[in-house]
């Protein structure tokens, strides 16, 4: 042993792929310890054009990527959203403990690329080992040379990630998701054309009735589909709560005076994470309404929504992969959904 070498190493990342800069890097952790933790993030969520990959699929293209013997000192540790960095740190560090490390000397390995890199300050009870740029290459041009399906973008792409992840992204091209994502990557970058990255104002209504949340499933892409909170964007004169109330009914057909859902109206809360959503800088204000009714009343899906729906909130923690953008986040910031969701970081050995 030497002064370079650690009891552990920890690689925290998306890896929507994985390619080749980021197995340097990985590369460079088994050289400095004899187990590597690899954290997963956004894991647990609903595919989308940023990140169509799960987490066990992200796993199975890394440790391919590597020989045998490599592979079993690789580690997964999946680690959820929660864009608030207290708690995601937090979550990181005891997904890493809870898969077995509790060791005294831990080096996190990473590359400062830019400010969507600030995650790795956020743990200073481990040694930041820095490492340089692999080349230029970034995750977010390959996904988009792979969605876009044209051969000559495959080729680029072939160009830039591992053997093994180039056969299993071959193969994914015939997965059910590979048009659906396909699809949402066409609309979000056609909607960046045309309105720009914002940043843009939006509501989301939380509803709940009797122990039910209500959620409409998203008529169009992106999230095509998908189950959300009732909401929209913001319009030009009104203000916040009014325009609440008008995207809850106007997707929801929910017929409960304006003056009750005022006086139902528990609390708001602001969510404005730059990443929280793929389509740019959307900033959303979302309204916690609790209405004393002895039944659920009817609801039905209209406008963007294809259904509407009333879920029992007991309900919520199995339905995060089908949640669209951060609105599991959403959920638990007024319900607390998280602390029965047992998959928290959870970790699993390759």
């Amino acid at each position: 042993m030497n002064d370079t070498h650690f009891d552990a190493a920890v690689l925290i990342g998306r890896f929507q792929p994985f390619h080749n800069g980021h197995a340097a890097l990985l590369g460079q952790a088994l050289k400095m310890a004899d187990r590597v933790l690899v954290v997963l993030g956004s894991a647990f969520r609903a595919r989308n054009a940023k990140n169509p990959f799960t987490w066990e699929e992200r796993a199975t293209m890394i440790a391919a990527s590597f020989d045998a013997a490599d592979a079993r000192r690789i580690s997964f540790v999946p680690v959820r959203d929660y864009y608030d960095d207290v708690r995601w740190a937090a979550a990181v560090e005891e997904g890493v403990r809870t898969a077995g490390c509790a060791a005294p000397r831990v080096a996190l390995v990473g590359f400062h690329k830019d400010a969507s890199s600030t995650y790795l300050n956020l743990f200073p009870q481990w040694s930041f080992v820095a490492s340089e740029r692999q080349g230029d290459i970034d995750a977010t041009p390959l996904r988009g040379l792979y969605l876009t399906g044209n051969e000559a973008a495959w080729a680029t792409l072939c160009a830039q990630v591992p053997p093994a992840v180039v056969r299993y992204l071959e193969n994914w091209r015939t997965h059910p998701a590979f048009g659906a994502m396909r699809e949402e990557h066409e609309t979000v970058e056609a909607g960046k054309q045309k309105w720009g990255l914002g940043p843009f104002v939006t509501l989301d209504a939380v509803v709940t009735v009797a122990g039910h949340i209500l959620l409409i499933r998203r008529k169009h892409s992106p999230g095509k589909g998908l189950w959300a909170i009732p909401g929209g964007f913001l319009e030009g004169r009104e203000r916040l709560l009014q325009g609440a109330i008008r995207e809850l009914k106007e997707e929801t057909g929910l017929d409960v005076a304006d003056v009750d859902l005022v006086k139902a109206h528990r609390t708001a809360a602001v969510f404005d994470h730059p990443d929280r959503s793929q389509r740019g800088r959307v900033i959303t204000h979302a309204h916690w309404f609790d209405l004393p009714l002895p039944a659920l009343p009817p609801v039905a899906g209209a406008d963007d929504a294809a259904e509407a729906r009333w879920f029992p909130i007991e309900e919520l923690p199995n339905l995060e992969t089908e949640l669209f953008e951060d609105h599991f986040v959403i959920l638990d910031r007024f319900l607390n959904i998280s602390a029965s969701a047992a998959r928290t970081s959870l970790a699993a050995d390759t």
